[in-house]
Formats: structure tokens, sequence, C-alpha cells
């Protein structure tokens, strides 16, 4: 019972708190999620969506070589986990761990079973009995052409946001950053080390580069820390941060020196520089990550070509070429970073979203069969490899959550998420329980590649399952972190101040007490465990990675993996200081190949919306293989995010990001009901409309406040997110009216279910 109890939970020594242990939750998410697609899936496939095999699927009755392409089910399910599995899942459940871990973990539970993965599952059959048709044209066949128009507008619109909200992110962890400093901040240089000297550079900036070992106080009331890396300020041109000294006054003392008969005067050099407004910390980019990501593209072409010319139809050659080489890659690329290679992935932030944009284009052009569906299934590899090593590794080390089930002092919001827990922790954590961007994909490339409709059971309602399980991984990881670590990376540091005294107020209450003997070495074996890791530590471990300030929860979701991988490897007596460094880039590489799979996908969705919009208007638009069309479709809509993402403007929309996805779930579903109906299995309608009306009132609910709060700061950008959010709300509204009049018109018996409404609109 002793080892039952020590498995399941412990008491923190210092503080007395009880801390829930991470392995007995993975093994009831695991028990959920199993049982969940052993039966609710079943009933799905059997009685609500009638899945037959005998029914000719589009991939085969429509086969072009080009869209149109029956492929192997593993080969699909690769493709259609990497496409949907993008920033979601993973950055959303780090963020909501403000709120505690157990609203993040219910939801992500729950909502995956019964909400995300029925969307997924029951789009993705009405899109295959729909010739792969989009959501849009869905809407025209069930609802008629004015609610097509309607819902084009709003997805392509929602769709272009989501592409650059997620090329953002990539651009971020690929093409560096550059971190706010507060002004007043005070940085002094270690004993011995020589002032920096600045390094001009094209622009109004000047670049200090400071040395390992500087002391830093982030405000005045703040308490000194030790910066153990070397790290570069960027500064207005022309500030000097170390000056000299105060000559006049040291001339003025050389004077009197010299009428009293001669002396020396010395000029005492300034080692400490207080920063002014304007400067930030320049993080590089991680010419690892691109490089193992850059090494897919051909990787994923020579298995494409393996297993449709050189070899067709051997899959588990090709799938076993391409993991050997994508692995060699990931290890490969570890050599990079200071290596003459290194200038040639390194890129600045234009040069990555001009390489982004430019793989988009191809990727969306190309037959889906040479490389993204290829790609993705080798991405694949990785993705569901990494989350199964955390599944085992979180199951190893069994670390102490060290986050409370619920944050008593965050409960109105925070630093890494505004907005109170209700309604905004189902805002907050999207992709990971259901997400309107899955429809796309469960109605863009995905149905256009199935080559049996049973296999719509195991890749819609399975790949949803594993990327419920990807965000419940991402959550403990993040979840296993000390709160004084976990806050000092997702507090930016210009908002330090505003939020000190709620911060104390957490750690006083959830934060690692140590022990009086912390501070004695030879007791330094026992106290300095992954739960007691302080920043300081921790950027040491990871290379000299500068972490304080680096919101967004990417680098917080790479410390935490890396930090249960050391645990779990330390069980198996694998240890070094090698290993966290190594495990930590590892991580920002996976998440960054995570986003950049949705991204293609993506891409090449939002070009099958233009063109079926287009055609509208030309014909030929309209016809997914007439080149031309699809060229150009693509260049539109790679120039829409990837100027967002250069411009920036993107921070502008990105609050309503979180409220327009799950409307564009609510609209999803709204269609797959109306599709229910009108194809006589209304009595099943329950299925999609229980989780419609949950969603839908959630993130109405925090777009009304969303609307207040926006249009309350009196700004160009605050009512440009209100307007914004407004007419998703309307857009996505109409159409849930214009379904709930079809269902009324079919149960009451004034129209009959045969799924075919008058095609100019009336219901």
């Amino acid at each position: 019972m002793h080892l039952l109890a020590v498995t399941l939970y412990s008491r923190d020594p210092a503080s007395g708190r009880l801390l829930l242990h991470a392995m007995p939750v993975m093994v009831v998410v695991l028990c959920c999620l199993a049982i969940a697609y052993r039966y609710y899936s079943a009933f799905l496939a059997a009685k609500v969506a009638a899945l037959d095999d005998n029914r000719i699927t589009p991939a085969s009755r429509l086969n072009d070589g080009q869209n149109y392409h029956p492929t192997n089910k593993w080969v699909l399910f690769g493709h259609h986990f990497a496409a949907i599995s993008g920033a979601g899942p993973l950055i959303g459940p780090v963020l909501a761990i403000q709120y505690g871990f157990a609203p993040g973990l219910v939801w992500l539970v729950i909502g995956v079973c019964l909400a995300g993965a029925v969307q997924d599952m029951l789009v993705l059959t009405a899109s295959v009995r729909r010739d792969g048709k989009s959501i849009a044209e869905i809407a025209r066949h069930e609802l008629g052409y004015p609610a097509a128009i309607i819902a084009s507008v709003a997805i392509l619109f929602i769709v272009i946001i989501a592409l650059a909200g997620l090329g953002f992110v990539v651009v971020k962890a690929l093409g560096g950053e550059e971190v706010k400093l507060p002004p007043g901040m005070t940085v002094t240089l270690p004993d011995g080390a020589e002032r920096p000297l600045p390094q001009p550079k094209p622009g109004e900036r000047d670049f200090y580069t400071l040395p390992p070992g500087c002391t830093v106080r982030y405000s005045d009331k703040s308490a000194a820390s030790n910066r153990p890396e070397a790290f570069t300020v960027s500064v207005p041109a022309g500030t000097p941060l170390f000056a000299q000294g105060d000559i006049p006054k040291a001339l003025d003392e050389a004077e009197r020196l010299a009428d009293r008969g001669g002396g020396t005067t010395v000029i005492a050099p300034v080692r400490t520089a207080t920063l002014p407004a304007g400067c930030t910390q320049v993080v590089p980019g991680s010419s690892w990550g691109t490089f193992t990501i850059a090494c897919t593209i051909p990787i994923a072409l020579l298995v494409g070509l393996w297993m449709y010319r050189i070899r067709p139809g051997q899959v588990v050659e090709a799938s076993l070429i391409g993991g050997f080489l994508t692995l060699a890659a990931v290890v490969a690329g570890n050599w990079v970073p200071g290596s003459p290679l290194e200038r040639y992935f390194s890129l600045t932030r234009d040069q990555t979203i001009v390489t982004l944009g430019v793989y988009g284009f191809i990727a969306a052009v190309l037959p889906v069969w040479l490389l993204l569906g290829p790609r993705d299934y080798l991405s694949s590899f990785l993705k569901i490899g990494t989350v199964a090593l955390l599944v085992v590794s979180v199951c190893v080390a069994n670390p102490a959550l060290q986050a409370p089930p619920v944050n008593e002092v965050f409960l109105n919001g925070g630093p890494t998420f505004p907005g109170q827990i209700f309604p905004f922790v189902f805002i907050c954590i999207m992709c990971g329980s259901i997400s309107g961007f899955h429809s796309l994909v469960s109605s863009g490339t995905t149905p256009k590649m199935i080559e049996k409709e049973s296999h719509i059971r195991t890749i819609g309602y399975g790949a949803m399952l594993i990327e419920g399980l990807v965000g419940v991984v991402a959550l403990i990881a993040a979840a296993a972190l000390p709160s004084e670590l976990y806050y000092a990376i997702n507090v930016p540091i210009d908002q330090e101040r505003r939020y000190q005294k709620q911060l104390d107020e957490v750690y006083d209450r959830y934060g690692v007490k140590l022990p009086p003997e912390a501070n004695d070495p030879a007791h330094a074996a026992n106290v300095d465990a992954p739960a007691h890791l302080d920043l300081g530590k921790v950027e040491e471990k990871v290379g000299g990675e500068s972490l304080r300030g680096r919101t967004g929860g990417a680098v917080t979701l790479a410390v935490g993996m890396s930090v249960v991988f050391e645990q779990a490897f330390r069980w198996l007596g694998v240890t070094g200081e090698w290993l966290l460094k190594y495990w930590y880039h590892f991580a920002i590489m996976f998440e960054a190949l995570f986003i950049l799979t949705t991204i293609d996908a993506g891409t090449r969705i939002a070009r099958f919306l233009f063109q079926e919009t287009a055609g509208r208007v030309y014909t030929p638009f309209g016809r997914p293989d007439w080149l031309p069309g699809a060229a150009l479709a693509s260049a539109v809509v790679t120039g829409g995010w990837c100027w967002l993402v250069h411009t920036g403007s993107i921070m502008t929309i990105w609050p309503m990001f979180g409220i327009a996805n799950q409307l564009l779930a609510v609209m999803a579903l709204a269609l797959v009901t109306t599709w229910l109906v009108n194809h006589g299995r209304g009595r099943y309608a329950w299925v999609t409309i229980a989780p419609m009306l949950f969603v839908c009132s959630t993130t109405l609910t925090a777009g009304v406040k969303v609307v207040l709060i926006e249009s309350g700061k009196d700004t160009t950008v605050g009512y440009l997110n209100a307007g914004l959010t407004v007419f998703v709300i309307t857009c996505v509204a109409t159409l849930l009216f214009w379904s709930a009049a079809r269902w009324l018109t079919v149960w009451l018996g004034w129209g009959k279910p045969d799924g075919t409404p008058n095609p100019h609109g009336a219901a």
C-alpha cells in the first residue's frame, strides 16, 4: 500500500502540499481514449455514418493522379494526423496551466472523445459522400447557394488567419525573436570582463554582446540574478551602455589637482548599465531545427517516388527508408550549430518568412502523392514516435505535478492568457479538444485520398484521439515544472512589475520551498532535484540558451519535455550534462515540425476553397487539376498569410483567432447535423448538437467579452479586433439559424429528408 501511495502522490516536506503524480493520470487518460475508440467510434461508424466499403470513394472514382488518389490507410493516417496537429495541442495546454492543470485536463479528455473526434469523423464522412468537397460545398448541397457564399467567405478568412498565426510561431521558433526588456533594467559585468563595444548593423539599432556571468536586476524591486550564458542586447543607435565614467567631473578634479601642484585622476570604467526604453534581447534561431526540417523535404520526395514509381506498393520499404533517414537528419542536426553549415541554416526572420512561403506554394501545387502525403507521413513518424516516447517517459519518471489543480490566484486571467477561467480555458485549449480547422482538413485533402469508407473511423476519429493525447502530455510536461520556473519563462520581462504581487502569492502558495540545507554543498545532491530547478540552472543545462521572458508556450514545453525525458533516462541509468541540452533542442525542432506540416496542408486546403469560390465566376477555376488556377490560388493564399506574418499585423488579430476557430467548429457541427437530417438520420443528430451547443455557449460568451474589451480600448487595433470578431460571429450565427430552420422543416414534416434542398437557398 505504501508503494502504491508513493506512485499516486507525494507530499512536499517543506510546504506540506499534496502533489499528484503524472503516471496514474496518464493511465486513466489512456483508458478513457481506448474506451471511446472501441465503443463510441464503433457506434458512430455503424449507426450514425453507416460506413460501407461497397461504396466507391471519390479517390477511386475521380482518380486523377494529382488531387484524387487512393492512399494506403496508414499513410493517409499519417498525412491526416500531421495536417491537423499544429500549434494548438502543444501550446494551448501549456498556457492554460496558469488556471491549474485540472480544468484543462478534464476539457481535453471529455472534449476530444465527445466533440473533436466526432466532428472530424462525421465531416470526413459527409465530404467523402459529396465527392471530397469542402465544407462550403457541403453547405451549398445541404442549404443552398447563399449559405455556401457565407460559409466560403467566413472559412477562407479564418483559414488564412490561422495559417498566418501558425506561420508566425514557426518564424519565431526557427528565425529567432526579440524579447522586450524593461526600461530601468540593470546589467553588471562580471569581474575581469571587458566592456563590450557596440556592433552597429544596418538600421537604427546597435548590438552589444554581453559576456557570461553578468548580474541582472529586472526592476528596482526584483532580486539580482546571474546570467550564466552570453546574450545579445539591441539598443537604439547611438545609445552607449557602458560609458567610460563621469568625464566632466574627472576633468574638474584633474584641474583642481593641477592647481595644488599635480596628481593623478583615474576615470573608473562603469561596469553597470541601465537600459533605456526600447531595448530588446536578440534570440537567434535554431539552425538545428531548420536543417532537420529542410532534410525532410528531399526525403519525402524520395519516399513518394519509391512508393508510387520506383517500387509501387512497397509501403513498408519506403517507410523504413524514410524513417531511418528522418532519424539520421535529427541526429545530424546536432552538429550544425557551430559548424560552417550554420550560416546557411541560421535564417533571419525575413529569410524564414520567404522560405516558408515558397515551401507552402510548392507543397500546394505539386501532386499530393509526390510531396505532401509522403512528407506528412514521415513527419507523423517523428510526431507519433515523440508522443509515444513522452507517454512512456511520463510513466517511467512519474514526475510530481508541481502546478496546483486549480490556481486561485489567476482565476480571472494572468500573464499567459487574459480572461477568466470560464470561458477562456475552452478558448485557450482549442485543437486538443475540438478545432474548426480540422473540419477543413477533413473536407480538404483527406477525403480525396480515402481508399475505403471503413478507413474513415481510424483516420477521422483515431487521429483526433492521438491529438488529444498530445495535448495531455504537453499539459503534464508543463505542470511538472516548478511554478517559479514556469512563470520566469512565461511572464514578459517588461510586464514583470505588473504581475509581481500575484506572482509572489503564487510562489508562496504553490512554489517549491527548499529546506535550509539547500545552501549546504554537502547536501546539494539531495535537494537539486528536477522539481527544484531554477531558471539559471536550466539555462546552463540547455547550453546557455536565454529562457527568461520567452513567452508563447513553445519554450516552456521544450523545457518541460526535456526535464521529463532526463528524469526517465536517469531511471534507466543514462545520465550526463549533455542530456538536457540534447532533449531541449530536439523538442524545439519537434514543435516547429509539428506546426509546419499543418501549414503545408492548410495552404493546399485554402487553395481548394479559393478555387471553389472563384469557380462560380470563371468555371475552369473550379477544377483542382487546372494548373494556372492552382498556381494563382496558391500564390494568393500564400501571399496573404506571408504578408500578415511579415507586417506583424497578425498580432492585432490573434486574440480573436481562438474564438474564430471554435466558431468554425460550431459551423461544421451545424452543417454535419443538417447532412444527417437531410439524409434521414436525424434521430442521431444529438451526437453533433450536444457538443455544438456547448462550444457555442462558451465561444459566444468569450466573443462578447472580447468585443467589449477590445472596443473599450478606443484604439484602431482594438476596433479592428472587435470588428473582426463580430464579423465571424455574424457569419456563423447566420448559418446556425439557417441550419436550425432546415432541421425544424424536416422534423415538423414540412420537407423531405432527401438531401436535395432547393439549390437557390430554400431550406
